[in-house]
């Protein structure tokens, strides 16, 4: 790739480089730049929002680069005082050791395994003295810690700020230093601490990294983050038909987004996609690509076509799965309410979301569509529940 091509690659879906020019001189040194990322291990169970940021990686590395995915098992003991209001609760070492673990089970489904250092920042901070640690301190002043923004409110409005918080984004950009990177990776909510990383590579004599923010990818319903409570996301550990099913649901216009952020096709490619749709071509089936390039990260080739081949069996035929669950569900009284049985059932997250379901008009049984949300279901009833286009489930009422 020429430089423009690599640029245009690099900062496609980047909410913010700082600073570009700086990111186009490193390039034109023609040498492999030192990528860093860093996850405190708190959430281990990604779903695909989390893997914005390691497949910005996995661009770095297809062209070339040094890519370091850090656990930040030191400053995770510390707790990201990052958008709280409240101080973070503190992990153990074996919480560490226990969600760093599933994180490097979990990113090489994306990242080369051969091609990626995986590094602990208690390697360097472990050896600091205590006048190492105040020194670090020194370099940067209260006032200006207090300019960030979940710090300066927490000020104002009189809620206690521990003095050891104000360690965690000197932890994280001394990381930085440590590392000697060229270019540090993260999302929008970490700006204040990517900065600290070029603030103090700077006072250390590096050459500042530059620093590249990710946005929050939407969720399914394409207008709040992806989040595991909302009940709008993709888990990578997601069957194949399932993961599969919903991003056919996603809305066109949302699609787009979701190549720039999480495909690993070319601008030229993505480009060649969007005027095929424009031509006339079913955005379905420019979905259907996106569909399987995500199912076979992280399923494989053949679990992503039999996802395909089942979700056009299913919904181009109008045909139940064969492989739907069967489910016994015991009654206290000879009978459950509808929403209960199909929170019970896994197919809602709550109660409260069937009872959407049902008034959205998307809950059936053995195939007719339910109105009532607060319907009964006799004891000795089975029957076929769906719940939307994607969850069904054979379920038996005892």
């Amino acid at each position: 790739m020429s430089i423009q091509e690599s640029l245009d690659l690099l900062t496609r879906g980047t909410e913010d480089v700082i600073k570009l020019e700086e990111l186009e001189k490193k390039l034109k040194k023609g040498k492999p730049l030192q990528i860093k990322a860093g996850f405190d291990p708190t959430a281990p169970d990604l779903h695909i929002g989390h893997t914005v940021l390691i497949n910005k990686m996995r661009q770095f590395q297809m062209l070339g680069h040094e890519v370091s995915f850090l656990i930040g098992d030191f400053t995770g003991m510390i707790g990201d005082p990052t958008g709280k209001n409240i101080t973070r609760k503190i992990l153990t070492r074996e919480q560490v050791d226990a969600n760093a673990l599933t994180y490097k089970q979990q990113i090489f489904k994306i990242l080369d395994k051969e091609k990626t250092k995986v590094c602990f920042n208690s390697t360097w901070m472990n050896k600091m003295t205590s006048a190492d640690i105040i020194s670090l301190a020194s370099r940067y002043t209260v006032a200006r810690m207090l300019e960030r923004d979940d710090f300066s409110k927490r000020f104002s409005s009189q809620q206690p700020i521990a003095i050891h918080e104000f360690m965690y984004p000197l932890v994280q950009g001394y990381d930085s230093v440590a590392m000697n990177s060229d270019v540090e990776l993260g999302g929008t909510d970490q700006r204040f601490n990517l900065l600290m990383g070029r603030t103090l590579q700077g006072q250390y004599g590096q050459e500042p990294q530059v620093v590249m923010t990710m946005p929050l990818l939407e969720g399914l319903d394409g207008v709040q983050k992806m989040s595991k409570s909302l009940g709008n996301y993709i888990g990578i550990e997601d069957a194949p038909r399932d993961m599969f099913g919903k991003i056919m649901s996603i809305s066109d216009e949302l699609m787009w987004r979701y190549f720039d952020l999480l495909s690993f096709k070319s601008n030229a490619d993505i480009a060649k996609l969007k005027q095929e749709m424009t031509d006339g071509k079913n955005p379905r089936d420019v979905k259907f690509v996106l569909g399987l390039e995500i199912v076979e990260r992280f399923h494989g080739k053949q679990a992503a076509d039999d996802a395909l081949a089942g979700f056009k069996s299913q919904f181009q035929k109008g045909a139940i799965p064969d492989d739907i669950p069967e489910i016994t569900l015991n009654t206290e009284n000879g009978e459950i309410g509808l929403a209960l049985l199909l929170k019970n059932a896994g197919l809602c997250v709550s109660t409260s979301d069937a009872m959407r379901m049902v008034k959205q008009n998307a809950v059936s049984v053995n195939g007719e569509k339910i109105a009532d949300p607060k319907q009964l279901i006799k004891a000795g009833t089975t029957a076929v529940f769906q719940v939307g286009k994607r969850k069904f489930a054979k379920i038996e009422v005892k």
